[in-house]
């Protein structure tokens, strides 16, 4: 019998923990640095950043990083995600501008925010 792979930590809101078989499968044995890259030499890193997220949580991360970064990003898959959405063009035309004025709205709102620090 096979050993099966446990699943991917889930990132949360607040810090999580991880479970024992999640730290062995995705804890990299060896860190290295490739050419700015923490890498092992191979493995599949989705694991290893999905438990750093979790241990971390998600509230965390995004204020340790540059807000307008996470819009971006946010920006970036959604889009992506509309594009290959499988309905009417009508109701694809729909959803893509109530996005864009959301995404609008929130790009403002991120502005105001930095320049208040």
């Amino acid at each position: 019998m096979t050993k099966s792979q446990p699943p991917l930590p889930q990132p949360q809101l607040q810090p999580t923990g991880i479970t024992f078989e999640q730290y062995v499968e995705f804890t990299l044995e060896k860190l290295e640095l490739r050419k700015g890259y923490i890498s092992d030499g191979g493995q599949n890193l989705l694991g290893f950043h999905l438990a750093v997220l979790t241990n971390m949580g998600l509230l965390s991360a995004i204020r340790h990083t540059n807000l307008s970064l996470w819009v971006q990003a946010l920006d970036n898959y959604m889009r992506e995600k509309l594009s290959n959405i499988n309905a009417e063009p009508e109701v694809a035309l729909s959803m893509l501008n109530r996005f864009n004025r959301a995404m609008d709205d929130l790009a403002a709102v991120v502005e105001y925010l930095d320049e208040k620090e």
